[in-house]
């Protein structure tokens, strides 16, 4: 049986979860939009999904819009904004650690039109607030920063980046918490617009949840009938809509027990790698337990995930979206060193995973290695 160590990237559906989704796939199976009694009944089911979720947030259910995933939360706030707020600004920021779903939506406006600006980041792969404060202009429209990074696990500091934001009235301020959630506790004070996915806390895929704080105005991808939002059509997944909101609920409610469980397994591997002269970490101290960057001298980090997936280990390089034999842009930008950067691959972990799995996985690792004394 192969260890799974990319929990980053996937996670498991939590049987309560699943429960959840198939008594309501069963029984609210009708579209939510109908107005027979059986529509009625799905689009209860909707609204009730949608407070419960609003409670857990601390916000309000109309600026909760449901989506097919963070991908599709990430380019509804990164152009709605934009477009939206074009006639004010066309210059927007955003930093070298996001998801391709956010850099590749900047990507986009900006061959429309748009200024894109990256912000400089410290060495342990923070935003450098100095550089921020000098880049934001009054024709800043968007600031877009992740609250951790997929592949580094650094945790940004968003209330701070936040209170820089509010001195701009022009500018709002989108936050992708996909990784955030059940890693960190979640606030959204100053934050116009924030993405997150249940796939990644033992929810499902094909769901997922824009955050749209009351008042911003956001010009809709997808077009064709008002549904639960104006600002997305098509017809709401009532089960799906459910599971987010159990999967929410039990990343809340048991966060201690499993951030501790996590924050335990990190210390093992940190202290591990310490003495191996072979292996250096990338993931900084301050970086979420979670998730756990390397690099091994002299190998490349989609060779060594081959290797380990040959022996039944699961890690990845970079985020699941990423292309392929490319240097990770965000050890680059913190190590500005391509080599490492080449030779980057990530662990992430779970309060699933087992102390025999690490024994494991390490056994393996140490039998890869090039052979060259410990520290």
């Amino acid at each position: 049986m192969s260890i799974y160590l990319d929990y980053a990237a996937d996670t498991p559906p939590d049987e309560r979860v699943l429960a959840v989704y198939t008594q309501a796939a069963r029984a609210q199976f009708a579209n939510p939009n109908a107005q027979h009694s059986l529509g009625r009944v799905a689009k209860q089911l909707v609204d009730e999904a949608r407070s419960r979720i609003a409670g857990h947030l601390h916000v309000t259910p109309d600026e909760l819009i449901l989506t097919s995933g963070a991908s599709e939360a990430n380019n509804l706030a990164v152009k709605g904004i934009a477009w939206a707020m074009r006639r004010r600004g066309r210059h927007i920021i955003s930093t070298f650690l996001e998801h391709s779903s956010v850099s590749g939506a900047l990507t986009c406006l900006q061959e429309q039109g748009w200024e894109i600006d990256l912000v400089d980041l410290l060495p342990d792969g923070r935003v450098d607030l100095t550089h921020l404060r000098r880049l934001i202009r009054e024709d800043t429209v968007l600031c877009a920063v992740c609250a951790v990074d997929s592949e580094l696990g650094t945790v940004q500091p968003v209330d701070t980046i936040a209170q820089i934001v509010s001195d701009h009235p022009n500018c709002r301020l989108h936050v992708d918490m996909t990784q955030a959630v059940g890693k960190l506790p979640l606030g959204l004070t100053g934050i116009h617009t924030a993405s997150l996915a249940p796939h990644k806390f033992y929810g499902l895929k094909g769901s997922g949840l824009l955050y749209k704080a009351q008042g911003v105005v956001l010009e809709p991808l997808i077009h064709g009938g008002a549904s639960t939002t104006i600002y997305r059509s098509g017809t709401p997944d009532a089960p799906a809509a459910a599971a987010l909101s159990c999967a929410l609920e039990l990343a809340l409610t048991e966060y201690d027990a499993r951030y501790e469980r996590v924050r335990a397994l990190n210390d093992r591997l940190r202290a591990h790698f310490a003495q191996d002269a072979r292996i250096a970490v990338n993931s900084p101290e301050g970086a979420v337990p979670h998730i756990l960057n390397l690099t091994v001298q002299g190998i490349k980090g989609e060779e060594m995930r081959r290797l380990l997936d040959e022996r039944g280990v699961c890690v990845s390089v970079k985020s699941a979206c990423s292309v392929a034999n490319t240097p990770s842009r965000a050890v680059m930008a913190i190590t500005h060193d391509r080599k490492r950067a080449l030779g980057s691959w990530r662990i992430s972990l779970s309060h699933l995973t087992t102390d025999a799995q690490l024994d494991t996985f390490l056994r393996v690792l140490d039998d890869l290695l090039p052979q060259s004394p410990s520290r």
